[in-house]
């Protein structure tokens, strides 16, 4: 049979993504994953360099997604599906290309676990994720900003003579493109997957990636890596090497022998080659592999807990059986970001596929044994050289140009490349991209003017990069310019250039709560929460007086409804925080994140028993942060009596 490539549209029960966010996100996200910093003692040279490289202090210019919720109806997803005689490989472009199913022809095995849901959750860096099948982590550490995001993608020629498909995009976090090529060789059995990342600029840039693979969590399912050790990471913040497989009493191996959600990342020594695979009581399963660049193998865990139990029902749906990740990345942990030098490039070759070993060495007790017997498996159906070979032959295909396109991605990229000269062989951003979220910064460039909307409506989103803040510097200062100069400069560090661009603006701005808003995230920020719970109150009031019908209007109510209340509360302004829940819509607060919010001001005004009725009511939170312990501490402040498993979703031990 030979390769065939053909567009599928695939159904599924999805809950909507709802609207950006149009507030710009100034402060760092909420990271689960911060490492504690005794734990940085004693670690690696070379990790605990590379863990301190360019952390994050913002998620500009990226916008939030956090306004989908919880109700699902069938819902049409653009699909391309590659098949051979031996698999057939599902990918959504406009889904970050996630490959949604990889099937094992031959038996109709799925070898990842195939989420029968679309369900967005709060794991993402900019918040909306989904779990199931093999993501492409790119940008900085956590989930990509991409995972609910189109990529462009089109057919290409295979290094083989046939044809792959090519996914690629502008990451906006770090100002990189990068490019995913997925092909089937005629007689393969297994997926090649190319990727590269480029850096087009005159200064180096941090480099995260990880591919996240979704695997079924059947008791007796074993996860094995060439590695004696592994780095744990749980979300006490802590990293800690730790012997492989048996920690603690326990083979950690087996995913459902963890109590509590938990990273392990491997030890693979230098010079090894980098495999992980998932098999199950029966030996078999699915395995990846790829070139030495990608040098880093991790298992993550949900573990047995109520909690972690919790999770994967909330991300799927009742009666779906669970799963475990295994994953592959740049660097040693998840907490680094590698250096990528001005010119240069990273790129790499993967390869899935499945696997059967002798299940009696698989699940054996000797650690090395069932190893071996996993790598002897593996060099029997993919020697390494014939990876090598493939990233090879693959490299005289990476600048080929694209030919059938089969999705478009966003217009970010065609606005760097034009803006910017970009020379980028291979990952067209053609000007027919550009749309009319770039427009106002396409008439920047051109005219030095950054335009006055044609209508009011809520800012659109702003641009940080060190030329647009110089363009933005030249431009004329009127109160939008400012606001958005400000946000640049807020960007590079320049905190106090940034207040004063706001107060700038402030002085002159038709529409107000934009900079407030701005100017209140400055004060917290630098330690004044009454200043900037006065500056919130303000904000929210003139939104509401200036705001209009229609969604985006909508988001911005509730996006500042939230944040004023936050404020508000920590603050101890009672009174003020009241009247932001009255002048909020009706509609608002029914959502889940407003009645947790009504929860906490109800109990902090003394009506605890009102409180308490609002969780006896039931709510749910459709944007509950991984690690996020809210709603078990405000449970804890209106009643003694035990958490509703319904509202448990603890990630580590009680403390």
């Amino acid at each position: 049979m030979a390769t065939t490539v053909r567009r599928a549209v695939l159904t599924l029960p999805a809950a909507p993504l709802g609207p950006e966010n149009p507030l710009p996100v100034l402060r760092a996200p909420a990271d689960a994953h911060a490492l504690d910093e005794r734990s940085r003692e004693g670690l690696p040279r070379d990790m605990a360099r590379q863990i301190g490289y360019e952390p994050l202090r913002s998620l500009l210019p990226v916008r939030l997604l956090d306004g989908y919720q919880r109700r699902r109806q069938d819902r049409e997803f653009e699909a391309v599906v590659i098949e051979n005689a031996h698999l057939r490989v599902t990918v959504l472009p406009g889904l970050g290309g996630r490959v949604h199913s990889l099937v094992h022809v031959p038996t109709g095995h799925e070898l990842l676990y195939r989420n029968p849901v679309f369900q967005p959750a709060n794991f993402a860096l900019n918040g909306a994720w989904f779990s199931g099948g093999i993501e492409w982590n790119v940008g900085a550490t956590g989930h990509t900003t991409l995972s609910c995001a189109p990529l462009h993608a089109a057919l290409v020629p295979a290094p083989d003579g046939g044809v792959m498909v090519r996914l690629w995009e502008w990451e906006r976090l770090r100002d990189l493109p990068f490019q995913v090529d997925l092909w089937l060789p005629e007689d393969s059995e297994f997926l090649y997957v190319a990727v590269r990342v480029r850096n087009p600029h005159e200064r180096s840039a941090p480099v995260y990636w990880w591919s996240n693979i979704a695997v079924p969590e059947a008791p007796g399912t074993r996860v094995l890596a060439p590695a004696d050790e592994a780095w744990h990471f749980g979300y006490e913040r802590a990293l800690r090497r730790i012997p492989v497989p048996q920690w603690e009493g326990e083979d950690r191996t087996y995913p459902l022998r963890s109590t509590y959600p938990a990273d392990f990342f491997y030890e693979v020594p230098a010079g090894a080659r980098p495999w992980i695979a998932s098999l199950d009581a029966e030996g078999c399963g699915l395995v990846q592999t790829s070139t030495a660049r990608l040098r880093g193998r991790k298992l993550f865990v949900w573990g047995a807990g109520e909690g972690g139990r919790r999770w994967q029902e909330w991300l799927t749906e009742p009666g779906t059986g669970g799963y475990a990740e295994i994953q592959a990345g740049l660097a040693r942990t998840q907490l680094e970001h590698v250096r990528l030098e001005a010119g240069a490039e990273f790129s790499w070759l993967e390869a899935y596929g499945p696997l059967a070993a002798n299940p009696a060495s698989v699940h054996g007790p000797d650690w090395a044994a069932a190893r071996s017997a996993t790598e002897t498996a593996l060099a029997a159906a993919l020697p390494r050289e014939r990876v090598e070979e493939a990233y090879e032959a693959w490299r005289g295909s990476a600048d080929t140009e694209p030919g059938e396109r089969l999705a478009a991605g966003s217009g970010w990229g065609a606005l760097e490349v034009l803006c910017g000269g970009h020379k980028l062989p291979g990952t067209p951003f053609p000007e027919s991209g550009l749309g009319e979220a770039q427009a106002p910064w396409l008439e920047l460039w051109r005219t030095g003017v950054f335009p006055a909307p044609r209508r009011v409506t809520p800012p659109g989103p702003s641009l940080v990069a060190p030329h647009w803040r110089d363009m933005l510097e030249t431009a004329p200062a009127d109160p939008l310019t400012e606001y958005h100069l400000g946000v640049a400069q807020w960007h590079a560090g320049d905190v106090a250039q940034a207040v004063r661009s706001w107060e700038r603006g402030l002085a002159l701005a038709p529409s107000r709560w934009p900079l407030l808003r701005c100017l209140a995230v400055a004060d917290a920020m630098a330690g004044d929460p009454a200043r900037a719970a006065q500056r919130f109150a303000e904000a929210f009031e003139d939104l509401t007086e200036e705001s209009r019908g229609g969604e985006p209007w909508t988001a911005a109510e509730s996006a500042l409804g939230r944040e004023a209340m936050t404020a508000l509360l920590a603050a101890g302004r009672l009174p003020a925080a009241r009247a932001v829940w009255d002048r909020l819509r009706p509609a608002l607060r029914e959502e889940g994140r407003f009645r947790l919010l009504a929860a906490r001001l109800l109990a902090a005004e003394g009506h605890v028993g009102a409180a308490r009725r609002v969780f006896e009511e039931g709510f749910e939170l459709p944007d509950l942060r991984e690690g996020d312990e809210i709603l078990s501490e405000v449970w804890a402040r209106v009643t003694d009596r035990p958490l509703p498993p319904s509202y448990n979703f603890r990630m580590r031990p009680l403390t």
